[in-house]
């Protein structure tokens, strides 16, 4: 339900009480202007801590630094007198006892009364005590419309090319519409015009945009599908949908591909396809480190959650991954946290089920036992692919690409049929450990290193596969009793 829709929904209904996290305060209020409006004329009252009641020549100033004469107007003005009272920054206030009170019996006086009291703060913060009389109402980013009408009213007198309108607004989309508003104007000031270039300007702006809300990192995606040793089955998957994101698809029927859960061992390239995906189908990479997601006052998780889900949609489309998804929500039973995690883990896996948007979600997992059994249904995610230990001919050609990234004029110097024979139950991560190592060697010794050097700091290194044998065994069964595809055409577990 879009925003005007579901808050004049409770406009009518009477809710008393309203708290709307954003950042956007100006674009909100304007909103609630048109949708006060709207639900039978109603006056809308705007109030902060500075300036008391403001743009109401009756109560100009009322309320000015004291919270709670701010909340006594309510009950001051005629039962019948229709009004919208927006409290910017009132969160703050919420823990003050008097403050709670007030609220308390406003939330049962209110009930029959055409009155509505909207907190606006940038984040939520509820104590436990009012959780029940608040109705949080989320308020998106702007569509893809809103910043079309902006760029066109920035624009008066000016005609942009339709293919630079579009790209501007693409690289916009996932910003308030402020800070676009601010790129804007500043590349205007520039040159006097927008221009191609200013795209580049927009999206550093979503860069430090996306670091600013502590949850989700724009993260570069450099690496290609052919750093990928091996994985043949899983590349061949994706390369089949790398125009599943076109207007073309859409024409052909194809819904937008949901994404894929990788479940193996450490170190077997997972992270790294989680980076080829976005590179390949040339889409904007967003790591989501979800323990940032848990804070510490009520409701304040699910918001996280829901901001997140925002903001990854706002961003559409894009890669959304996931790294070691089973460390997150290995306490989605709801014990020792209040249910906190359930209800994070709740909010997320419906999302997963019923999102339309195109975010493609790339979740990596190491330990199979720790993920809710909700996650695997079908439905969540397009595949689950097992990524298991190299074979001796992917090992080979993971010897190949780090070596020909390293020393591309001298490859042929390598026996790397040898190197994949003598490293035996070693993954990806640990053959590029082995390669720095041999470095130092022949660094140390002011000399490039050998395929000798490559073996000496192979012998020194104790892989996983036998220091976790146990664990490792019990991943490969369970993908061979066909609960995941492997991602390997040669899936090998080396001589365990």
């Amino acid at each position: 339900m879009a925003f005007r829709d579901e808050f004049e929904l409770l406009l009518r209904a009477c809710y008393p009480l309203i708290y709307i996290p954003t950042a956007e305060e100006e674009r909100l209020e304007g909103a609630i202007a048109a949708s006060a409006q709207t639900v039978g004329n109603r006056t809308v009252y705007l109030w902060d801590f500075v300036e008391g009641y403001q743009h109401n020549p009756n109560h100009n100033g009322v309320g000015r630094r004291n919270p709670l004469q701010a909340l006594e107007l309510l009950e001051k003005l005629p039962e019948q007198a229709a009004g919208v009272f927006v409290l910017r920054d009132f969160h703050r206030f919420l823990e003050d006892i008097s403050i709670t009170r007030k609220l308390r019996n406003l939330a049962r006086s209110l009930k029959s009364q055409p009155k509505t009291l909207v907190v606006v703060a940038p984040s939520i913060s509820i104590p436990p005590e009012l959780t029940e009389v608040f109705t949080i109402v989320d308020f998106p980013l702007p569509t893809a419309a809103e910043l079309r009408g902006e760029m066109q009213r920035l624009l008066v007198g000016q005609s942009l090319p339709e293919t630079l309108l579009d790209a501007l607004v693409r690289a916009s989309q996932g910003l308030p519409l402020e800070r676009v508003r601010r790129v804007l104007t500043r590349a205007i000031a520039a040159h006097g015009k927008l221009e191609a270039d200013d795209v580049e300007l927009i999206l550093a702006e979503k860069r430090q945009s996306i670091r600013q809300t502590q949850i989700l990192d724009f993260y570069p995606a450099t690496e290609q599908i052919t750093d990928i040793g091996g994985l043949d089955n899983l590349k061949d998957w994706l390369l089949r949908r790398g125009g599943a994101f076109s207007d073309r698809a859409r024409a052909y029927g194809l819904p937008h591909p949901r994404g894929l859960l990788l479940v193996g061992i450490q170190g077997t390239g997972k992270s790294l396809t989680a980076k080829a995906i976005a590179h390949h189908w040339h889409l904007p990479l967003l790591r989501l480190d979800v323990g940032r997601l848990f804070g510490g006052l009520v409701g304040e998780s699910e918001s996280r959650t829901r901001q997140m889900i925002t903001l990854a949609e706002a961003l559409s489309p894009c890669i959304l991954w996931i790294d070691e998804i089973d460390k997150a929500f290995a306490g989605a039973d709801g014990k020792g946290d209040s249910g906190t995690t359930s209800r994070v883990f709740g909010t997320f896996i419906t999302w997963l089920a019923e999102k339309t948007t195109p975010v493609f979600v790339v979740a990596t997992a190491n330990n199979i036992q720790s993920l809710p059994p909700e996650m695997l249904r079908k439905g969540r995610f397009d595949e689950i692919f097992f990524v298991g230990l190299p074979s001796q001919g992917e090992r080979k050609e993971i010897f190949t690409v780090h070596l020909s990234r390293l020393r591309p004029h001298n490859l042929q110097a390598y026996d790397c049929d040898r190197l994949a024979y003598e490293t035996p139950d070693f993954s990806g991560a640990e053959i590029e450990q082995t390669l720095i190592e041999a470095m130092h060697i022949g660094f140390s010794q002011n000399r490039d290193f050998t395929t000798d050097d490559i073996l000496t700091a192979a012998s020194q290194i104790i892989p996983l596969a036998r220091t976790a044998k146990e664990q490792i065994q019990f991943l490969q069964a369970w993908a061979d009793a066909g609960k995941a595809r492997l991602a390997s055409r040669r899936g090998s577990l080396g001589s365990l």
